[in-house]
Parts: C-alpha cells; structure tokens; sequence
C-alpha cells in the first residue's frame, strides 16, 4: 500500500502527428528517470504506454496511455496520446486534464497536418506548451527549416532554447544556450517583450533585466500559453531530451496536492481489468477520493470506490487516497463511463470535437457468437461512448464511426480482445428528423382500442434548432398514479423515459430531435373509482406499454423531416492550389463564409454537408500536395433535399393493439 508524502504533480500531455516519435519519448523520458531499466521500442512492440497489440503491430497509439516519473520535488503524469486523426476524440478528452503540454515535431518531416492540428486544440484551450524537435539523428535533418515552418504554420511566439550539431548522424546532440549568454538574452528579451510592454519599454531604453528575472518571465508566460520554448533533439539517442526534462521542471505549471475540499474529478478512460471490471482514470481536481467513497457521476449516476491505484517506479501500485491533482485509477465503479464528472466537474463541458458522423452495422462471422457482440460493443460503447452502439430491426449492431482507420481497430479490438471475428457493412452517414407540425394523441383507460390500466396524451411540436428534446408537463397531479411513483417529478421522468426511447427512431428510423413533448393528459385506474376509472390497480407496466404508442402516433400526425448533419470546416492550403479547393467546394454547393491568406497559405471556411466530409478528405492530399489541413466542427442541421434517406436496418415500427 502506498503511503508517502504529497509532492507536487504535473499532468503532461504528448501529442504529435502520427510517427513523429512521442511514444519513442515517453520511453526515454521514463529511462532518464530512473522507472526504467531501458527504453522500450515502438518496432519491436516492447513499449510501456501502447499496450494494445493492435497498437503495437501498426506501431500507432492509439487508446490514451499513462505513466508517471519523479522529476525533482515534481511527480509527472505523462499521458502519451493518440496522433492518428480519426483519434481525435481520445486527443480532446486527455486535454481537459492537462497542466502542460510537449508537441512533437520531426526534424525531417517537420509541421504535418496532424500537428497544427493539435497545436490549434492546445491554443484553444491554453495549455501550457513546450515544442520538442525530434529524429535530429535521421537523414534529411534540418532544424532551422522546422523552425521557420513553426513560425509561419504554427505560432511565432517560440523560444529556441539552444542549438544542434551534426545532424542527420548518431553523434548529433544538443547544446543548451546559457542563460548568461548575451546573444541568447537579447532573443529571449525580444521574444519576450511581444507580450510584456514593461519589458519593451527597458528595452527600448537600454535598462537590461538579469537572467533570473528574464527566466521568471518566461516561465509566467509559458505557463499562460502565450510562449513556446524549443527544445531539440533525438528521443532514439537521448540526445536533448535532459534538457526537455528540465524545461518542463522549469516553464511548466506543477501543483500541490490539496486533499481539502470537495473531491472533484474527471475520469478520461476507461479500461477492463483482467477479470472485466471497469477500470477508471480520473484526474482529479480538488480535494482526494479514499477508498469505499460513495461518487455521484455524471446522469445522476452513483458509483463507489473500492479500490485505488497511482503509478510508482514504473508500475501501478494501491493508494490510500488520490489526491488534488494527481492522476489515479479507481476500481469499483460499475456505472462509470468515459467523460463522467464528480463534484464541481460534473457540469463542466465535455467535448469539444463534432460528434461521428457515420454509422455502420457490424455482424459476427460465426452467428453463434452475436449475444456475446452485443455484450463486447455494450463494453467498448463504456470505454469510448462515441461508439454509440445500436440494434437495428434485425437485430444487427450498429457503431457509430469517425473513419476507416477507427473501424478497422474496433474490429481488431473485437478480434483480439473478445475473440469475436466480425465484419461490417459500408459506412453510412447519420440524420437526424425533426416535427414538421403539431401532433398530438390520447389513449384512454376503459376503451375497445386500450386493453392497459392507463391514460396518456402527448403532444409533440418543433422546437428551436439545437434544442434536442424538452420534455413538459401540464397535467394536474391528482391525475397522476402518485401511489406508485411518489412524486410528480418521478412520474413525468418515468414517461419521459419511454418518450425518448421511443423517439430514438423516428418515421424514417433516425432519432427525433429539436421538439417539445408536453404530456397533456393522464389518468389510472382503483377498484373503488368512479366508473371511467374504475378497475385493476394500475401499474407501471401499462404505463410503459402506453406512452411508446401515443408517443408514435402524435409523431405520425405531425410529420417529420429528414435533416443531414452540416459541419463547419477549416481548411488550411497552399495559396496556389486554393482556387481548386474552392471548384470543389462550389460543384459541392458549399457555402464558402471566409477567406485568409498569409506565410503562403490560404485558411478557407466553409460549410460542408457531412456526406461530402470524407470525400474531402481523401481529395484534400493529392489537391493539395498532402500540405493540406481540414478541422471540422459541428455546425447543426439542414433538411435533406429530394427522397428522405431511411436508416440503415429500418423496417418500421411494430404496432400494438392501443391506437391499431
């Protein structure tokens, strides 16, 4: 059991374009540390943090990973990231539990796509941010040409912190500049002064500031993510990496561990143990959680710890507690999904990514083995929610996808993991329906067509664009079967419940959304009622049988419409193969709503119908001379023009005898 001392701790993020060499670093960082014995390697699959073996096969990350080593007074938690766009997901939620960065670039290859990609999310998000030039040992090494394309592509606010030599060979290596050094303080006075008009005006004047203040401000400014020191280096050799370490000791924001307080925290993962319990990594904000602790989770969910585990000499060992920010694993908590909060961070947001906007069917290869699919996607859809898994008429499974790289990891996972060979069907994109009109049905206790001790009417109408669905109530509480559900709040949640469910599919299959539900009648039945509601004592099962039914009958007297999901993308070109970008978007009939040129490059923005995004995207390399860059974010939804599409699988749905 561990029991020591609190320490200060820093959660480290390591982000870079796919191969650019980040598990590679966390490696060394974990040998110069002393948690290893040697670094392990990405070709021969011998690494700490890609654990998958799907992972270390393609030699990707690919699930967010997390290892710990002591730096000093400093306890770092290094979590080494996926790089792989259709990842993106995983990226975000690692970044809203980090005190600091390290972005990888390669010396050779130099700003991917990838990388301003991330360095955008970073920005956006102000963590704090060190860039580390890596392969300097690689052929084709040229440091100075990644750092003017850093300036140009990425920011200029950076900070070179020293030199190499001998690129492109075993021997290259990296020399720190001194903080004495006259020529090193007059970069750093100048880099500095772009946001410190105090430190510009003793400039201006001749007034110098010693190194120590200089390094102070430097640090207060990194830490406020408006400057970027530059380390250089080879992850492979180890060359400049001490260097980073002391960087990151020194630029970057560590905290004191505070167990007072409500415990606060966000888990970020989740993973199966051994024996198929959940597994918990949470960050924690505030306070510390113990052990038996009883945690309110996101969704008015309850999970209670029975175990805790930190990362120490290179191993997960039991904790008493996990305090103020420090990253630990929680055991016990069967109801915990991935981005669930406790205490303050329960209302935070989220997500910061457009949600997927495919979805694809999966079937077992061998039929017996489809009850143990459903349970193996039910498990994954806990680790990555994102996956959303369904049935569909047929009773196949359906996953919601970002790409064809994530499809062919789920399968591999489902292969590798459970033992499940699948394959699935092509790709799909999701829609939504929204009511065209009002609609609105009752079905009474005590009639030919409700052979159910129950009364219910609904009414659905269009609500606001982006309002998902309201659910209202206007019926008198003596009307409501209160004996059973003991308040009205409970009552109107139970028939909320069955709404939803039932509207997860609308006339055309996709979810109903943007609409108001008021329930408007309801009524039960006693043995000593007055004849319209005398008979059998009602009971939560008519109610359930009921509302699905009023609820489908509402929704086909109001219509819907079918309406295709519309993104906002940012494309980031060569200014001269931007005119082509743009025919393309127009034969596309997207609406182009901005357009900056600068350092060669034209940002484009535009909105784009999520059907065309993949097509874009395989265009977008060869368009472009792969210099191009697409982000995309959720920009809502618009009525699809011509035939609604029927979702995949969608046979309608089945009628019971109430409203035949």
């Amino acid at each position: 059991m561990l029991t020591r001392s609190p320490t200060r701790s820093l959660n480290l993020g390591i982000l870079a374009h796919v191969d650019a060499g980040k598990t590679t670093l966390t490696e060394r960082l974990l040998h110069l540390a002393g948690v290893i014995d040697a670094p392990g390697s990405v070709d021969s699959g011998t690494t700490r943090t890609d654990t998958l073996a799907l992972e270390r096969r393609r030699g990707i990350t690919i699930k967010a990973a997390v290892v710990s080593f002591p730096l000093g007074d400093l306890t770092v938690n290094v979590v080494d990231t996926p790089g792989h766009p259709d990842f993106i997901a995983e990226v975000e939620r690692v970044l809203g539990v980090l005190d600091g960065a390290v972005l990888v670039l390669s010396a050779v290859e130099g700003v991917q796509p990838q990388t301003r990609i991330l360095m955008r999310a970073l920005q956006r998000l102000r963590v704090p941010t060190l860039l580390f030039v890596n392969k300097i040992d690689r052929a084709g090494a040229d440091v100075d040409r990644v750092l003017e394309a850093i300036r140009a592509r990425l920011t200029p606010d950076i900070l070179p912190m020293g030199a190499a030599a001998e690129l492109g060979s075993r021997a290259a290596r990296f020399t720190a500049y001194r903080p004495a050094d006259a020529d090193f303080r007059e970069r750093e006075t100048v880099a500095l002064a772009e946001h410190d008009d105090t430190l510009l005006a003793a400039y201006v004047e001749g007034r110098g500031r010693t190194p120590e203040q200089l390094l102070a401000v430097a640090a207060a400014q990194t830490r406020g993510a408006v400057l970027h020191p530059v380390y250089v280096g080879s992850a492979a050799t180890g060359a400049g990496v001490p260097e980073l370490m002391s960087g990151i000791a020194a630029f970057l924001p560590g905290a004191a561990p505070d167990p007072t307080g409500e415990p606060s925290g966000r888990v970020f993962k989740v993973e199966r143990g051994s024996a198929g319990e959940k597994v918990a990594y949470v960050r924690m904000f505030s306070g510390s959680v113990r052990t038996r602790q009883r945690l309110d989770l996101s969704g008015g969910r309850v999970g209670k710890v029975s175990g805790l585990q930190v990362f120490e000499a290179g191993q997960w060992v039991r904790a008493d507690e996990i305090g103020a920010g420090r990253i630990g694993r929680l055991h016990g908590l069967t109801a915990v999904r991935v981005g669930d909060g406790f205490g303050e961070a329960l209302t935070e947001e989220e997500h910061h990514f457009a949600p997927p906007t495919l979805e694809a069917s999966v079937e077992a290869i061998d039929p017996a083995q489809r009850p143990a699919l459903r349970a193996a996607l039910a498990q994954l859809a806990d680790q990555d929610p994102l996956i959303a898994a369904r049935l569909d008429d047929d009773g196949r499974p359906t996953v919601s996808l970002y790409g064809r790289v994530q499809q062919e990891v789920l399968g591999s996972t489902l292969a590798e993991e459970h033992g499940i060979e699948v394959e699935f069907s092509d790709a799909s994109v999701l829609h939504v329906e929204r009511p065209r009109g009002v609609g609105a049905a009752v079905v009474r206790l005590n009639t030919e067509e409700n052979p159910y001790q129950a009364t219910i009417g609904l009414r659905i109408e269009p609500g606001r664009p982006g309002s998902g669905l309201v659910f209202r109530t206007t019926v008198a509480a003596r009307d409501m079967p209160l004996y059973l559900f003991k308040s009205v709040e409970a009552f109107a949640a139970s028939i909320e419940k069955h709404v939803r469910r039932e509207l997860a599919h609308g006339r055309y299959g996709w979810e109903v959304t943007d609409c108001v539900i008021t329930l408007i009648e309801a009524g039960y039945s006693v043995a000593d009622g007055p004849p319209s509601k005398r008979g059998p004592t009602s009971t939560s099962f008519d109610y359930r049988k009921v509302t699905p039914v009023v609820m489908r009958r509402a929704l086909d007297r109001a219509r819907t419409r079918v309406c295709e999901p519309v993104l906002r993308v940012l494309l980031e070109v060569p200014t001269h193969d931007a005119p082509t970008v743009q025919r393309l978007l127009a034969r596309w009939g997207s609406e182009l709503t901005g357009q900056t040129s600068a350092g060669g490059l034209t940002r484009l923005e535009a909105k784009l119908v999520a059907a065309r995004l993949h097509e874009l995207q395989h265009q977008l390399p060869d368009l472009t001379g792969g210099e191009g860059v697409l982000e995309t974010s959720f920009e809502g939804y618009q009525p699809v023009r011509g035939r609604p599409p029927v979702r995949l699988g969608w046979k309608g749905p089945e009628r019971e005898p109430v409203g035949a």
